[in-house]
């Protein structure tokens, strides 16, 4: 008598389906959407808002459904990503595709007749760009997938701002430019102290690549840029200053962070404190710094 063996797989509820949304990164994603609109100079009625919103959060949830199907082999491997609906076993991965692909060409749809073009497109190019040229193309193939792949979560205040105007001008430009150069020192600090897990599902992260040492400098240097596109829009007219001073009070103490992470070097059975304090730091810093944007432009 033969035992065959086989991979069984568990019925998928709707928490694994919401699972595959990332959730928590949708969060940031929709936040800095809805700052991208409530700042622009025309007001869009609630409804329209709501709508545009909704398809933002759907086809960043749509992305991420995509990534998870395309990595399932690589979230396999690496313990913070181990329980998963696809690694764990709860989900078919063919499931998962049809998720993201329907999610994906329902916002679509939905904020083409609802929004306009200009929104749509842009949409759309964050959920190609984060699919096709982050996930497919960049994340096995270099250590600067991060740098390029970053420009996909930096569309959300321009999808944003459009949705608002139907156009784009020099001020979301800026604001997709501040999260494009926050990207990296994110998620590096975040790769510092996971990069065994990095390593050992063969990702091409910078310190796994390039080493400790290298990453470290390049978070400092990118860092530099990032504040001065934090800064710009007071001196340019583009928001008071509200906006202006707590911009500049977290870009300072982002800045100390970073520095910090920037000069050390870790210990064996290293903690990896400072380093954790940046990534948790800099979530706030977005949420914080795209707040002041806001609140500036209802009450200056």
């Amino acid at each position: 008598m033969s035992t065959a063996s086989a991979t069984v797989t568990l019925p998928a509820d709707w928490r694994d389906f919401l699972a595959l949304t990332k959730p928590r990164v949708m969060t940031l994603v929709v936040f800095t959407g809805l700052c991208g609109m409530l700042a622009a100079p025309v007001p869009i009625h609630p409804v329209l808002g709501f709508t545009a919103i909704l398809c933002i959060a759907l086809g960043a949830g749509a992305a991420g459904a995509l990534n998870q199907w395309y990595e399932a082999d690589l979230d396999a491997k690496m313990k913070r990503t181990q329980k998963r609906p696809l690694p764990a076993g709860r989900m078919d991965r063919q499931s998962a595709l049809h998720f993201g692909v329907g999610l994906a060409g329902f916002s679509l749809v939905l904020m083409y007749f609802a929004i306009n073009l200009a929104a749509t497109i842009i949409l759309a190019a964050s959920i190609l760009f984060y699919v096709f040229v982050y996930t497919i193309w960049l994340k096995r193939r270099t250590p600067q997938n991060i740098v390029i792949g970053g420009a996909a979560g930096a569309f959300p205040p321009m999808i944003g701002w459009a949705a608002a105007t139907g156009d784009v001008t020099l001020m979301p430009v800026l604001l997709f430019a501040l999260i494009f150069l926050w990207t990296p020192p994110h998620f590096w600090a975040l790769a510092l102290f996971v990069k065994t897990d990095y390593a050992n599902a063969g990702v091409p992260m910078l310190p796994v690549v390039a080493g400790e040492r290298s990453t470290r400098i390049q978070i400092g240097l990118y860092t530099l840029p990032m504040i001065l596109c934090a800064a710009a829009p007071w001196p340019l007219g583009f928001t008071g200053p509200i906006y202006g001073i707590v911009a500049a009070v977290m870009s300072g103490l982002f800045l100390a962070m970073a520095v910090q992470v920037a000069i050390r070097r870790s210990e064996p059975e290293d903690m990896m404190v400072p380093e954790k304090r940046l990534f948790k730091f800099s979530i706030l810093y977005l949420f914080i710094v795209f707040g002041a944007l806001v609140v500036d432009r209802w009450f200056t």
